[in-house]
């Protein structure tokens, strides 16, 4: 087996909006630069390409783009290609203005970061040699937390739409009306370990159930935890300085449900930034532990698979329209039922234009006995709890988030 790893800097220009919150702001400060982190691995036949974004997510319509360019510059089929964000909320839009449209227009920074994806995938075939790889897991339950509550107080079961949920996301921290989580976590730390044949580290890819964790000042640009975990693994690994530049890689598994806060607890006050760099600290320090219990192999083949899952698109109600007509028609003066009705009710009238089928892209990567499952969405633990232990390959784990953004992907239990 080979393997080659390289970074592409993604920052975007000052000036970007930034999507991760509920309303999109101008980038006025690049805390730490964004980068497209990629691993190349070939087994003499087949080659697969991995590549993670610093981005909340990216259209499939870019993603593909990419790809184009890789297949036709690097000669790695466009379906051995896995492009995925990470869910950084602190980095600028990378969607553009015309999904709805049959044929997307390019921004200037879509165009660019499409580029810096491929051109990050040929520097990796560049870096190719000979190679041998480990999996690890352990477990890291400490720090991500199911944000979906069962209730006992109805005001905080109203929602945007005019009606009452089940449950509520993110309750009141140490609220007397907690109940009880509303699905469960996956705790794994999954992870990949790259090494040259002389024991020179060339990558590590883990994979954790975490969204982002945030404490970023407005206006900044910042990868979040995934940058700073793979910072510290090289620490840790010793790989710092080296030539070809050791490349860390942190992945986001299945955490549409799930986040960094406790809320059975007080929140305590911290500066910008200092949460997640514990939580990094913490991730990785787990991976340098189960890593020293590695055995490492060559003998590794790869294979890759994907297709298309057409899904009909769930459209709003009339009902659901008449509403936000009606909260239009009142103007300001009206009290909100709920605190989010607005941008919700710009969402449901953006959903009603999109067309009624969408085609969203799944794929299987398998390097020798690990299967890694990649889904466009941002996907609720129980289903990566579920591939896992339905999956035919000893050790899995699920990437989200990949080869498009689609929203959430809730259980059918959920939706109930």
């Amino acid at each position: 087996m080979r393997a080659g790893a390289s970074t592409s800097n993604i920052t975007p220009p000052l000036g970007e909006l930034i999507v991760g919150g509920w309303q999109p702001f101008p980038a006025t400060n690049i805390h730490d630069e964004l980068h497209a982190r990629c691993l190349v691995l070939n087994d003499g036949e087949t080659s697969i390409a991995i590549v993670l974004c610093d981005n909340v997510g990216i259209p499939r319509e870019l993603f593909d783009r990419a790809k184009e360019y890789i297949a036709k510059e690097s000669s790695i089929p466009r379906s051995n290609v896995l492009l995925a964000a990470t869910h950084t909320h602190s980095a600028t839009t990378a969607r553009g203005e015309s999904k709805v449209q049959a044929v997307m227009e390019f921004t200037e920074y879509q165009e660019f970061l499409a580029r810096r994806i491929a051109d990050g995938v040929r520097r990796a075939v560049n870096n190719l040699e000979p190679a041998r790889i480990a999996f690890g897991a352990v477990d890291e339950p400490s720090q991500t937390f199911n944000r979906r509550w069962h209730v006992t107080d109805p005001d905080l079961l109203k929602n945007p739409f005019g009606g009452v949920d089940k449950v509520r996301m993110n309750p009141p921290r140490a609220s007397g009306a907690l109940v009880r989580p509303a699905g469960p976590i996956d705790p794994q730390v999954s992870f990949i370990s790259v090494q040259s044949t002389a024991g020179r580290p060339i990558a590590l890819l883990a994979n954790y159930s975490l969204h982002y964790v945030g404490g970023v000042p407005a206006g900044d640009v910042s990868a979040d935890y995934f940058g700073l975990f793979a910072d510290r693994i090289a620490e840790l690994l010793d790989a710092e300085k080296q030539s070809p530049p050791f490349v860390g890689i942190l992945s986001n598994g299945t955490s549409g449900d799930c986040n960094n806060i406790n809320f059975q607890e007080k929140g305590e006050r911290r500066e910008p930034y200092e949460q997640m760099r514990l939580v990094a600290n913490v991730v990785a320090q787990r991976v340098f532990e189960a890593h020293a219990q590695l055995e490492f192999t060559s003998d590794v083949s790869l294979a890759a698979t994907t297709r298309d899952l057409t899904l009909r698109v769930r459209k709003p109600t009339e009902e659901m329209l008449a509403y936000f007509a009606a909260i239009d028609a009142e103007g300001e003066s009206r009290k909100p039922y709920n605190g989010h009705e607005k941008t919700y009710a710009a969402r449901v009238r953006k959903l009603a234009e999109s067309p009624d089928e969408v085609a969203v892209p799944l794929q299987v990567l398998r390097i020798g006995d690990i299967g890694i499952a990649a889904i466009p969405f941002e996907t609720f633990a129980e289903t990566g709890l579920e591939i896992k232990a339905e999956s035919l390959l000893p050790r899995t784990f699920t990437i989200e988030l990949a080869n498009g953004s689609y929203g959430y992907l809730p259980t059918p239990s959920s939706m109930s």
